[in-house]
Protein backbone atom coordinates (compact mmCIF):
# COMPACT_ATOMS: atom_id res chain seq x y z
CA UNK A 1 0.00 0.00 0.00
CA UNK A 2 1.49 3.41 -0.95
CA UNK A 3 2.32 5.84 1.85
CA UNK A 4 -0.28 8.60 2.08
CA UNK A 5 1.13 12.13 1.70
CA UNK A 6 0.50 14.30 4.71
CA UNK A 7 -1.46 17.47 3.99
CA UNK A 8 -0.89 20.97 5.44
CA UNK A 9 -2.74 24.26 5.13
CA UNK A 10 -0.99 27.60 5.54
CA UNK A 11 -3.21 30.57 6.36
CA UNK A 12 -1.52 33.71 5.03
CA UNK A 13 0.27 34.08 1.73
CA UNK A 14 2.84 36.72 2.53
CA UNK A 15 6.55 36.07 3.17
CA UNK A 16 6.14 34.15 6.45
CA UNK A 17 3.41 31.94 5.01
CA UNK A 18 5.41 31.21 1.88
CA UNK A 19 8.46 30.24 3.91
CA UNK A 20 6.34 27.74 5.85
CA UNK A 21 4.60 26.44 2.73
CA UNK A 22 7.75 26.00 0.64
CA UNK A 23 9.64 24.28 3.46
CA UNK A 24 6.73 21.95 4.25
CA UNK A 25 6.39 21.03 0.60
CA UNK A 26 10.09 20.24 0.29
CA UNK A 27 9.73 18.03 3.40
CA UNK A 28 7.10 15.96 1.58
CA UNK A 29 3.86 17.60 2.74
CA UNK A 30 1.06 18.35 0.28
CA UNK A 31 0.79 22.04 1.14
CA UNK A 32 -1.75 24.69 0.13
CA UNK A 33 -1.66 28.41 0.93
CA UNK A 34 -4.83 30.43 1.54
CA UNK A 35 -4.46 34.22 1.33
CA UNK A 36 -7.20 36.63 2.39
CA UNK A 37 -6.35 39.33 -0.19
CA UNK A 38 -7.78 38.64 -3.63
CA UNK A 39 -5.08 40.42 -5.65
CA UNK A 40 -1.34 40.00 -6.04
CA UNK A 41 0.51 41.13 -2.89
CA UNK A 42 3.37 42.49 -5.00
CA UNK A 43 4.07 46.17 -4.41
CA UNK A 44 3.54 46.08 -0.66
CA UNK A 45 6.19 46.67 1.97
CA UNK A 46 9.56 48.37 1.70
CA UNK A 47 13.16 47.60 2.64
CA UNK A 48 14.40 44.59 4.57
CA UNK A 49 17.81 44.06 6.14
CA UNK A 50 19.01 40.49 5.61
CA UNK A 51 20.58 38.10 8.12
CA UNK A 52 22.35 34.73 7.73
CA UNK A 53 19.31 33.01 9.30
CA UNK A 54 17.08 34.36 6.53
CA UNK A 55 19.48 33.38 3.75
CA UNK A 56 19.72 29.86 5.23
CA UNK A 57 15.94 29.53 5.13
CA UNK A 58 15.74 30.84 1.55
CA UNK A 59 18.14 28.16 0.40
CA UNK A 60 16.25 25.46 2.31
CA UNK A 61 13.00 26.64 0.69
CA UNK A 62 14.49 26.26 -2.78
CA UNK A 63 14.79 30.01 -3.36
CA UNK A 64 18.56 30.33 -3.62
CA UNK A 65 19.31 34.06 -3.45
CA UNK A 66 22.56 33.90 -5.42
CA UNK A 67 24.60 37.08 -5.67
CA UNK A 68 21.79 39.52 -6.44
CA UNK A 69 19.72 39.40 -3.27
CA UNK A 70 20.01 43.14 -2.75
CA UNK A 71 22.35 46.09 -2.21
CA UNK A 72 25.55 45.39 -0.30
CA UNK A 73 26.36 48.01 2.37
CA UNK A 74 29.80 48.22 3.95
CA UNK A 75 29.47 50.95 6.56
CA UNK A 76 27.11 52.75 8.90
CA UNK A 77 27.26 56.42 9.85
CA UNK A 78 25.46 58.91 12.07
CA UNK A 79 24.84 62.54 11.10
CA UNK A 80 24.20 65.35 13.56
CA UNK A 81 21.49 67.99 13.22
CA UNK A 82 23.73 70.04 10.91
CA UNK A 83 24.58 67.14 8.60
CA UNK A 84 28.07 66.45 9.90
CA UNK A 85 29.24 62.83 10.25
CA UNK A 86 29.82 62.29 13.97
CA UNK A 87 30.34 58.50 14.11
CA UNK A 88 31.04 55.65 11.68
CA UNK A 89 30.82 51.89 12.13
CA UNK A 90 31.94 49.11 9.80
CA UNK A 91 29.10 46.60 9.42
CA UNK A 92 28.88 44.67 6.11
CA UNK A 93 25.28 43.74 5.36
CA UNK A 94 22.90 43.27 2.43
CA UNK A 95 19.62 45.16 2.21
CA UNK A 96 16.86 43.82 0.00
CA UNK A 97 13.22 44.58 -0.66
CA UNK A 98 10.00 42.99 0.51
CA UNK A 99 8.99 42.52 -3.12
CA UNK A 100 12.21 40.71 -3.97
CA UNK A 101 11.78 38.16 -1.19
CA UNK A 102 8.10 37.65 -1.94
CA UNK A 103 8.77 36.96 -5.60
CA UNK A 104 11.61 34.55 -4.88
CA UNK A 105 9.37 32.53 -2.57
CA UNK A 106 6.41 32.66 -4.96
CA UNK A 107 8.65 31.29 -7.71
CA UNK A 108 9.64 28.37 -5.46
CA UNK A 109 6.03 27.37 -4.73
CA UNK A 110 3.49 25.95 -7.24
CA UNK A 111 0.97 28.58 -8.34
CA UNK A 112 -1.94 26.13 -8.32
CA UNK A 113 -1.42 25.55 -4.58
CA UNK A 114 -1.70 29.28 -3.79
CA UNK A 115 -5.31 30.41 -3.33
CA UNK A 116 -6.22 34.13 -3.21
CA UNK A 117 -9.39 35.72 -1.87
CA UNK A 118 -9.76 33.16 0.91
CA UNK A 119 -10.65 34.90 4.15
CA UNK A 120 -10.51 32.52 7.10
CA UNK A 121 -13.60 32.51 9.30
CA UNK A 122 -12.92 29.65 11.70
CA UNK A 123 -10.96 26.46 12.30
CA UNK A 124 -12.42 23.23 13.58
CA UNK A 125 -10.24 20.39 14.84
CA UNK A 126 -10.79 16.75 15.71
CA UNK A 127 -8.38 14.01 16.71
CA UNK A 128 -7.95 13.11 13.04
CA UNK A 129 -8.20 16.36 11.06
CA UNK A 130 -8.33 20.16 11.04
CA UNK A 131 -10.81 22.07 8.89
CA UNK A 132 -10.39 25.68 7.75
CA UNK A 133 -13.65 27.42 6.87
CA UNK A 134 -13.64 30.50 4.65
CA UNK A 135 -15.95 33.49 4.19
CA UNK A 136 -16.98 32.36 0.70
CA UNK A 137 -18.48 29.16 2.16
CA UNK A 138 -15.66 26.86 1.06
CA UNK A 139 -13.50 24.78 3.38
CA UNK A 140 -10.26 22.80 3.32
CA UNK A 141 -9.03 19.86 5.40
CA UNK A 142 -5.55 18.95 6.50
CA UNK A 143 -3.61 17.24 9.26
CA UNK A 144 -1.89 20.53 10.12
CA UNK A 145 -2.87 24.20 9.86
CA UNK A 146 -0.14 26.84 10.10
CA UNK A 147 -1.26 30.32 11.10
CA UNK A 148 1.01 32.73 9.23
CA UNK A 149 -1.59 35.46 8.87
CA UNK A 150 0.40 38.20 10.52
CA UNK A 151 -0.16 40.92 13.03
CA UNK A 152 -3.99 40.69 12.96
CA UNK A 153 -4.01 36.88 12.83
CA UNK A 154 -7.45 35.29 12.66
CA UNK A 155 -5.89 31.98 13.66
CA UNK A 156 -4.34 33.45 16.81
CA UNK A 157 -7.52 35.31 17.66
CA UNK A 158 -9.50 32.06 17.67
CA UNK A 159 -7.12 30.23 19.99
CA UNK A 160 -5.79 33.18 22.02
CA UNK A 161 -8.59 35.78 21.94
CA UNK A 162 -7.16 37.76 24.85
CA UNK A 163 -3.78 38.35 23.21
CA UNK A 164 -3.83 41.82 21.68
CA UNK A 165 -1.16 44.15 20.27
CA UNK A 166 0.18 46.73 22.75
CA UNK A 167 0.95 50.19 21.40
CA UNK A 168 4.57 51.17 22.08
CA UNK A 169 3.99 54.92 22.35
CA UNK A 170 5.53 55.97 19.03
CA UNK A 171 5.10 55.70 15.28
CA UNK A 172 7.34 55.31 12.26
CA UNK A 173 7.13 57.40 9.14
CA UNK A 174 8.43 55.32 6.27
CA UNK A 175 9.23 55.96 2.64
CA UNK A 176 11.02 54.79 -0.48
CA UNK A 177 12.83 57.37 -2.60
CA UNK A 178 14.11 56.84 -6.13
CA UNK A 179 17.90 57.14 -6.24
CA UNK A 180 17.64 59.56 -9.17
CA UNK A 181 15.40 61.88 -7.10
CA UNK A 182 18.00 62.45 -4.37
CA UNK A 183 19.87 65.76 -4.55
CA UNK A 184 23.64 65.29 -5.09
CA UNK A 185 24.74 66.08 -1.52
CA UNK A 186 22.11 63.85 0.06
CA UNK A 187 23.03 61.07 -2.36
CA UNK A 188 26.73 61.40 -1.53
CA UNK A 189 26.23 61.44 2.23
CA UNK A 190 23.41 58.90 2.54
CA UNK A 191 23.08 56.51 -0.33
CA UNK A 192 26.15 54.27 0.09
CA UNK A 193 25.46 53.92 3.82
CA UNK A 194 23.16 52.61 6.48
CA UNK A 195 22.72 56.10 7.91
CA UNK A 196 21.24 57.48 11.13
CA UNK A 197 20.19 60.79 12.65
CA UNK A 198 19.28 60.92 16.34
CA UNK A 199 17.16 63.91 17.41
CA UNK A 200 16.29 63.82 21.13
CA UNK A 201 13.64 61.15 21.67
CA UNK A 202 13.50 60.32 17.95
CA UNK A 203 15.42 58.24 15.45
CA UNK A 204 15.82 58.44 11.68
CA UNK A 205 17.55 55.71 9.70
CA UNK A 206 17.86 54.78 6.06
CA UNK A 207 19.60 52.41 3.68
CA UNK A 208 19.70 51.63 -0.06
CA UNK A 209 17.60 48.87 -1.61
CA UNK A 210 16.89 47.66 -5.13
CA UNK A 211 14.77 49.74 -7.45
CA UNK A 212 11.59 48.71 -9.31
CA UNK A 213 11.71 45.15 -10.67
CA UNK A 214 14.71 44.41 -8.42
CA UNK A 215 16.92 46.81 -10.37
CA UNK A 216 20.39 46.96 -8.78
CA UNK A 217 22.00 49.28 -11.34
CA UNK A 218 23.52 52.49 -9.95
CA UNK A 219 21.08 55.32 -10.47
CA UNK A 220 18.09 52.96 -10.59
CA UNK A 221 17.93 51.87 -6.95
CA UNK A 222 15.93 53.31 -4.04
CA UNK A 223 16.62 54.58 -0.55
CA UNK A 224 14.42 53.25 2.25
CA UNK A 225 13.92 55.33 5.39
CA UNK A 226 12.25 54.85 8.78
CA UNK A 227 11.66 57.83 11.08
CA UNK A 228 10.53 57.00 14.63
CA UNK A 229 8.62 59.71 16.54
CA UNK A 230 6.74 59.68 19.87
CA UNK A 231 2.95 59.89 19.54
CA UNK A 232 0.60 59.84 22.53
CA UNK A 233 -2.05 57.16 21.98
CA UNK A 234 -5.08 59.19 23.06
CA UNK A 235 -4.31 62.38 21.18
CA UNK A 236 -1.46 62.49 18.65
CA UNK A 237 -1.93 58.95 17.35
CA UNK A 238 -5.66 59.45 16.86
CA UNK A 239 -4.98 62.61 14.89
CA UNK A 240 -2.38 60.89 12.70
CA UNK A 241 -4.87 58.10 11.92
CA UNK A 242 -7.64 60.55 10.96
CA UNK A 243 -8.21 60.90 7.23
CA UNK A 244 -9.53 63.89 5.24
CA UNK A 245 -13.15 62.93 5.93
CA UNK A 246 -12.60 62.87 9.69
CA UNK A 247 -12.72 59.09 9.93
CA UNK A 248 -10.31 57.65 12.52
CA UNK A 249 -8.72 54.41 11.36
CA UNK A 250 -7.86 51.69 13.86
CA UNK A 251 -4.32 50.30 14.15
CA UNK A 252 -3.11 51.76 10.81
CA UNK A 253 -4.15 54.01 7.93
CA UNK A 254 -3.76 53.32 4.16
CA UNK A 255 -1.03 55.67 2.82
CA UNK A 256 -3.25 57.44 0.24
CA UNK A 257 -5.72 58.36 3.00
CA UNK A 258 -3.23 60.17 5.24
CA UNK A 259 -4.51 63.74 5.62
CA UNK A 260 -2.68 66.47 3.73
CA UNK A 261 -2.29 68.45 6.95
CA UNK A 262 -0.59 65.46 8.57
CA UNK A 263 1.89 65.20 5.69
CA UNK A 264 2.54 68.95 5.89
CA UNK A 265 3.21 68.69 9.61
CA UNK A 266 5.61 65.80 9.05
CA UNK A 267 7.55 67.82 6.46
CA UNK A 268 7.72 70.82 8.78
CA UNK A 269 8.97 68.67 11.66
CA UNK A 270 11.66 67.13 9.46
CA UNK A 271 13.06 70.62 8.82
CA UNK A 272 13.07 71.32 12.55
CA UNK A 273 14.87 68.21 13.84
CA UNK A 274 16.61 66.27 11.04
CA UNK A 275 19.98 66.67 9.32
CA UNK A 276 19.65 68.55 5.99
CA UNK A 277 20.38 65.39 4.01
CA UNK A 278 17.48 63.58 5.68
CA UNK A 279 15.26 66.64 5.21
CA UNK A 280 15.84 66.35 1.47
CA UNK A 281 15.05 62.65 1.62
CA UNK A 282 11.70 63.31 3.28
CA UNK A 283 10.93 66.23 0.94
CA UNK A 284 11.23 64.15 -2.26
CA UNK A 285 9.22 61.19 -0.92
CA UNK A 286 6.18 60.78 -3.15
CA UNK A 287 4.03 58.77 -0.73
CA UNK A 288 5.15 58.40 2.87
CA UNK A 289 3.31 55.88 4.98
CA UNK A 290 2.65 55.72 8.68
CA UNK A 291 3.28 52.71 10.92
CA UNK A 292 2.16 52.80 14.55
CA UNK A 293 4.55 50.58 16.52
CA UNK A 294 3.19 47.66 18.53
CA UNK A 295 4.41 44.72 20.62
CA UNK A 296 2.70 41.36 20.69
CA UNK A 297 3.65 38.24 22.66
CA UNK A 298 1.75 34.97 22.47
CA UNK A 299 1.97 32.63 25.48
CA UNK A 300 1.64 29.68 23.10
CA UNK A 301 2.59 28.89 19.52
CA UNK A 302 1.06 25.43 19.19
CA UNK A 303 -2.33 23.80 19.75
CA UNK A 304 -3.67 20.43 18.59
CA UNK A 305 -3.03 20.41 14.82
CA UNK A 306 -2.27 24.16 14.83
CA UNK A 307 0.99 26.13 14.75
CA UNK A 308 1.57 29.89 14.79
CA UNK A 309 4.58 31.39 13.00
CA UNK A 310 5.97 34.85 12.33
CA UNK A 311 3.95 37.89 13.33
CA UNK A 312 0.94 35.72 14.12
CA UNK A 313 2.82 34.68 17.27
CA UNK A 314 5.23 37.51 18.10
CA UNK A 315 5.46 41.07 16.81
CA UNK A 316 8.70 42.82 17.68
CA UNK A 317 9.37 46.48 17.07
CA UNK A 318 11.33 46.99 13.82
CA UNK A 319 14.60 48.05 15.53
CA UNK A 320 15.91 44.48 15.54
CA UNK A 321 15.17 44.19 11.82
CA UNK A 322 14.51 40.50 12.29
CA UNK A 323 10.82 40.01 11.47
CA UNK A 324 11.44 38.10 8.25
CA UNK A 325 14.33 36.10 9.69
CA UNK A 326 12.19 35.21 12.72
CA UNK A 327 9.32 33.98 10.53
CA UNK A 328 11.75 32.01 8.37
CA UNK A 329 13.35 30.33 11.37
CA UNK A 330 9.94 29.60 12.89
CA UNK A 331 9.11 27.70 9.71
CA UNK A 332 12.50 25.95 9.65
CA UNK A 333 12.08 24.80 13.25
CA UNK A 334 8.51 23.60 12.64
CA UNK A 335 9.51 21.49 9.66
CA UNK A 336 12.54 20.11 11.49
CA UNK A 337 10.34 19.08 14.43
CA UNK A 338 7.84 17.43 12.07
CA UNK A 339 10.70 15.48 10.53
CA UNK A 340 12.19 14.34 13.84
CA UNK A 341 8.93 13.48 15.60
CA UNK A 342 6.57 10.94 14.02
CA UNK A 343 3.76 12.07 16.33
CA UNK A 344 2.24 15.44 15.33
CA UNK A 345 1.48 16.56 18.90
CA UNK A 346 5.04 15.79 19.98
CA UNK A 347 6.40 17.71 16.99
CA UNK A 348 4.29 20.76 17.79
CA UNK A 349 5.40 20.70 21.43
CA UNK A 350 9.04 20.52 20.33
CA UNK A 351 8.55 23.42 17.93
CA UNK A 352 6.85 25.58 20.54
CA UNK A 353 9.43 24.90 23.25
CA UNK A 354 12.25 26.09 20.99
CA UNK A 355 10.68 29.07 19.26
CA UNK A 356 8.65 30.66 22.04
CA UNK A 357 11.85 31.46 23.93
CA UNK A 358 13.38 33.03 20.82
CA UNK A 359 10.26 35.11 20.20
CA UNK A 360 10.39 36.47 23.74
CA UNK A 361 14.08 37.35 23.42
CA UNK A 362 13.50 39.25 20.17
CA UNK A 363 10.55 41.21 21.56
CA UNK A 364 12.52 42.07 24.70
CA UNK A 365 15.53 43.16 22.67
CA UNK A 366 13.39 45.35 20.42
CA UNK A 367 11.80 46.98 23.46
CA UNK A 368 15.25 47.78 24.83
CA UNK A 369 16.32 49.36 21.55
CA UNK A 370 13.06 51.27 21.39
CA UNK A 371 13.52 52.67 24.89
CA UNK A 372 15.26 55.56 23.12
CA UNK A 373 11.80 56.89 22.18
CA UNK A 374 10.41 56.79 25.73
CA UNK A 375 9.57 60.04 27.48
CA UNK A 376 8.40 58.63 30.84
CA UNK A 377 10.28 56.25 33.12
CA UNK A 378 9.23 54.31 36.20
CA UNK A 379 12.74 53.73 37.54
CA UNK A 380 16.25 55.13 37.28
CA UNK A 381 17.26 51.86 35.63
CA UNK A 382 14.74 52.41 32.83
CA UNK A 383 16.07 55.92 32.26
CA UNK A 384 19.68 54.70 32.18
CA UNK A 385 18.75 52.03 29.62
CA UNK A 386 17.12 54.65 27.40
CA UNK A 387 20.15 56.92 27.68
CA UNK A 388 22.45 54.10 26.61
CA UNK A 389 20.44 53.55 23.45
CA UNK A 390 20.66 57.25 22.59
CA UNK A 391 24.36 57.06 21.75
CA UNK A 392 25.43 56.67 18.12
CA UNK A 393 27.76 53.82 19.08
CA UNK A 394 24.96 51.76 20.64
CA UNK A 395 22.44 52.54 17.91
CA UNK A 396 24.78 51.62 15.05
CA UNK A 397 26.14 48.47 16.70
CA UNK A 398 22.76 47.04 17.70
CA UNK A 399 20.11 48.13 15.18
CA UNK A 400 18.98 45.51 12.63
CA UNK A 401 21.40 42.86 13.89
CA UNK A 402 20.64 39.43 15.34
CA UNK A 403 24.04 38.80 16.95
CA UNK A 404 22.42 38.61 20.39
CA UNK A 405 20.63 35.39 19.36
CA UNK A 406 23.96 33.73 18.62
CA UNK A 407 25.57 34.68 21.93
Amino acid sequence: MPIQTRRAIVIGGSIGGLFAAALLRRAGWDTHVYERVGVDLSGRGAGIVTHPEMVEALKAAGANPGDDLGVFIQDRRTLDRHGNVIEEYHCPQTATSWNRLLQMLRDSFPADHYHRGKELVAIETTQEIAVARFADGSSAEAELIVGADGFRSTVRNQFLPDVKPIYAGYVAWRGLVEESALPPIAHRDLFPYFAFCLPPGEQMLGYPVAGPNDDLRPGHRRYNFVWYRPADEDSTLQRLLTDETGHIHSVSIPPPLIARSTIAEMLSESERVLAPQFQELVRVTEQPFLQPIYDLESPRMAFPRIALVGDAAFVARPHVGGGVAKAAQDAMTLVRALTVEADLDAALRRFEAERIAVGRRIVDRARRLGSYMRTRFNTAEERALAERHQTPEAVMSETALLNFLRE
